[in-house]
């Protein structure tokens, strides 16, 4: 969503790191570029006004003036403004003393709100709690059956003693949701509210009553961020007219321009508790100002990368497998089990986007193929488990057969197996605690560029060598200290000691 936004600012950037000393012009031309791209990315006016003045004076003080490099200086201050704007410090939910936690929904019709219901359910779920969904949008057609659809996919149950359509007494719904959830001991209600096409008094009246009926403990307002500038007005609209308590972006993985994401917090004072980037229902995650910050900046988000992978992917069966790995060969049953693990942190689409410096790999990205996954696990299942486990047998009539089987032509059964052999030199050489340059890829994964080489498949790029040390760190200092709570937490090697690289770079 923040593609242009992020490639006009890391070209503004690129302009300044080339003069050794900042003067006030100099400052002021990169502040009309970042202004313009502000303004391009549909940022609230105000919002833009806010920013720029706060950046130019941190920017025009001792600050930079006394900085060793003051052009990373900027980046910095650019960076912290983000943050600000973004709303600061994440903020969680808000839990009630005494269960149920009662969560209003509201938003208007077509914003994602009974999608985000589902996926709310399912991540209370996996923190442990009991979530029960009510259907209170008894006006669009069909809402109440898209909810049990969705209640059943996040295997969370539904609240709806109402047909919908134009039937029943939402009020009335939400206050037997209450007393249903009370009695069967569930702990947290999510209430799912009708929305309208445009705001009206009507809606506003009907969320009101439901407030009130409830006393909810958070009033989320769902927008949609492809919406643009509009978003601020709604957002002030629902804030006037219901009160809410924080704000949940959907459909971040659009290719709108992302103005409402910056400027919805600013405006409305409240925070962004969660962002919705996909249509499944495991696309949804705490919102981190920092973290979006570091995104649209394209340095990167490591830590949320690193949190997808711990829960995805089992310490225990990790370390087994690095034991086997050290005694015996990798096999290719052992890589379809790796990539299983992989293919529960969701999109790997995604994930390469959360590695700094991908925004100069958009179009690869975009033109990835996820199928390619399919493709090759196809590949492995059509071998026998003696092929598996003992690639070397596969000569031309079984690697004819295996394509047949899988669909694919000899030359990609060919590619994997190949691939396959220098990976497995590779993991031998890791598990004996060495780190070797990564010939080829991990193997089955196609090649989508040099930025990614090692860890997801792609080739080196041509051209100069990276003469870069192993686990040196970033001149940027934001970008430095990002680096700095990754190696924290284990995810990148300390520059004075060696690391040998877990399971497929990951």
């Amino acid at each position: 969503m923040f593609g242009n936004l992020s490639d006009r600012l890391v070209d503004t950037f690129k302009n300044l790191r080339s003069k050794g000393k900042l003067s006030p012009a100099d400052i002021d031309a990169t502040l009309r570029e970042i202004r313009r791209a502000l303004l391009e990315a549909d940022v609230a006016l105000e919002v833009v006004k806010l920013f720029t003045t706060a950046v130019r004076d941190r920017a025009l003080g001792d600050e930079v003036s006394k900085a060793l490099n003051p052009a990373q200086q900027v980046v910095q201050i650019v960076n912290e403004e983000l943050v600000l704007i973004l709303g600061g410090q994440q903020r969680k939910l808000q839990f009630a003393k005494q269960p149920p936690t009662v969560i209003m929904l509201a938003g208007l019709q077509g914003s994602g709100k009974t999608t985000l219901a589902g996926k709310l359910s399912k991540w209370l779920k996996a923190q442990g709690q009991t979530p029960i969904l009510v259907a209170a949008d008894l006006q669009r057609p069909n809402a109440v059956n898209q909810l049990q659809v969705v209640g059943e996919r996040a295997d969370v149950p539904v609240f709806a003693p109402e047909p919908g359509n134009g039937v029943g007494d939402p009020v009335k719904v939400a206050k037997e949701a209450i007393k249903h959830a009370t009695q069967k001991q569930f702990s947290v209600v999510i209430v799912d509210t009708a929305g309208r096409l445009g705001v009206d008094e009507e809606l506003m009246q009907q969320a009101r009553d439901i407030r009130d009926a409830v006393n909810p403990d958070e009033v989320l307002f769902v927008i949609d961020s492809m919406i643009g500038q509009d978003a601020v007005n709604v957002a002030k609209a629902f804030e006037d007219g219901v009160g809410i308590t924080g704000v949940v972006l959907t459909k971040l993985d659009g290719d709108a321009r992302g103005g409402a994401a910056l400027s919805v917090a600013s405006v409305t004072g409240k925070p962004i508790i969660f962002a919705s980037n996909g249509e499944g229902l495991d696309a949804f995650e705490p919102f981190y100002p920092d973290r979006m910050a570091s995104r649209i900046l394209d340095m990167g988000d490591v830590l949320s990368l690193i949190e997808r992978t711990q829960s995805a992917f089992d310490e225990a069966e990790a370390k087994k497998l690095a034991e086997k790995i050290a005694k015996e060969a990798f096999t290719l049953e052992d890589f379809l089990e790796q990539m299983q693990q992989l293919r529960k942190m969701g999109s790997l689409k995604s994930m390469l986007a959360m590695m700094p410096g991908a925004g100069q790999m958009r179009e690869q990205l975009e033109n990835f193929d996820e199928r390619e996954i399919d493709r090759t696990e196809a590949i492995i299942r059509s071998m026998t488990p003696g092929e598996r486990r003992q690639p070397k047998i596969l000569n031309g009539s079984r690697r004819l057969r295996i394509a047949k089987g899988s669909g694919v032509t000899v030359t990609e059964v060919n590619g994997l197996v190949n691939r396959f052999e220098q990976a497995a030199k590779m993991m031998k050489t890791m598990a004996k605690g060495g780190m070797p340059q990564m010939p080829g890829g991990m193997p089955g994964m196609p090649n989508i560029g040099g930025g990614f080489a090692g860890g997801f498949g792609g080739s080196k790029a041509k051209g100069k060598k990276d003469k870069g040390k192993k686990g040196s760190k970033s001149g940027n200092p934001a970008k430095r200290a990002a680096e700095d709570a990754a190696r924290a937490n284990g995810a990148l090697p300390n520059p004075s000691s060696s690391s040998s690289g877990s399971s497929f770079g990951l």
